[in-house]
């Protein structure tokens, strides 16, 4: 009788695919086929009562999923252009300095470091209306009489959730920029600065198109993390008042754990993971196409 020996390979890692088959790809499943269920958390057993495609006919019909989607992607829009062009700035600041250049990069770092729930909580107490940091200093300097209601008017919550956001991530498009500014070559410079280019002439056809390319990247990995924003969110607004603020996780977390509706709620987050799709693969096209004008490759 012959016996199959597994190559040595596949035995080392077998531990780690058992494990993610447990604790990722069981999960996925099963949430996948829930959506296709009427599962609520209340009644167990409807996790059986097959409905086909109707919770995902009732999201893309429902105008509060709708209205969640829409400021997701106002939220990204603005929160990574913000960003690009803050990260931009403080790139060329730095790259500019002499001396202690590595404890600048070290301390562009720390906004990032910090959890999304810590900064939740750190910019809830910034903005509360009667201890926060910022109504004191605007009454203190006298610029305003009384407390402005940053977390509790629709159109300031979600200026103070972007805030938030900008303030914790520009890092990431600050430290990937000034890897792509060590990165250029002298010669481009030096022929600039001969031919007696401008500042903004060498920034806009020799710097800007070589750091596009890490640009890009940053807006890859920031377009998912802002795509499932929650935490901070939640911790600062709880997707008010009145749900101005409410966003797609935070609406699918409402829906599943609060409405115990698991099932419409798991249509509702597979059918925003599209959006998250959608901004990567525009932002890798970016990436290649910039990748492909300066004679990388694709």
């Amino acid at each position: 009788m012959l016996r199959y020996k597994l190559p040595p390979w596949l035995l080392l890692l077998l531990p780690a695919i058992v494990v993610l088959l447990a604790v990722v790809m069981l999960p996925l499943l099963l949430s996948l086929y829930s959506s296709f269920t009427s599962y609520r958390l209340t009644r167990p057993d409807s996790i059986t009562n097959w409905i086909g495609l109707y919770n995902y006919e009732k999201a893309l019909t429902d105008a509060k999923f709708w209205a969640a989607f829409g400021r997701t992607v106002l939220l990204l829009t603005v929160a990574l252009n913000l960003e690009m062009l803050l990260g931009l700035g403080l790139a060329l600041l730095v790259s500019k300095v002499t001396h202690g250049q590595r404890a600048l990069r070290t301390m562009m770092m720390f906004p990032m470091m910090f959890s999304p729930v810590l900064v939740g909580f750190q910019f809830k107490f910034i903005f509360n209306d009667n201890v926060g940091l910022v109504n004191n200093a605007l009454q203190s300097l006298g610029i305003t009489q009384t407390a402005i209601p940053w977390l509790v008017d629709g159109n300031l919550a979600m200026f103070s959730i972007i805030f938030a956001e900008v303030w914790t991530s520009t890092s990431v498009f600050a430290i990937l920029i000034l890897a792509g500014l060590y990165a250029i070559p002298k010669d481009p410079l030096e022929a600039a600065k001969v031919d007696g280019c401008t500042s903004w002439q060498t920034f806009r056809h020799i710097t800007l198109p070589f750091v596009m390319p890490f640009i890009y990247i940053a807006m890859a990995i920031r377009s998912l993390d802002v795509a499932r924003a929650y935490d901070i969110v939640q911790i600062m607004t709880n997707g008010g008042p009145a749900r101005r603020t409410e966003l797609l996780w935070t609406l699918i977390g409402r829906t599943g754990y609060v409405d115990a509706k698991m099932g419409y709620a798991n249509a509702m987050g597979y059918t925003s993971i599209f959006l998250a799709i959608f901004f990567t693969v525009y932002f890798f096209r970016k990436l290649t196409t910039a990748r492909t004008e300066l004679g990388m490759g694709g």
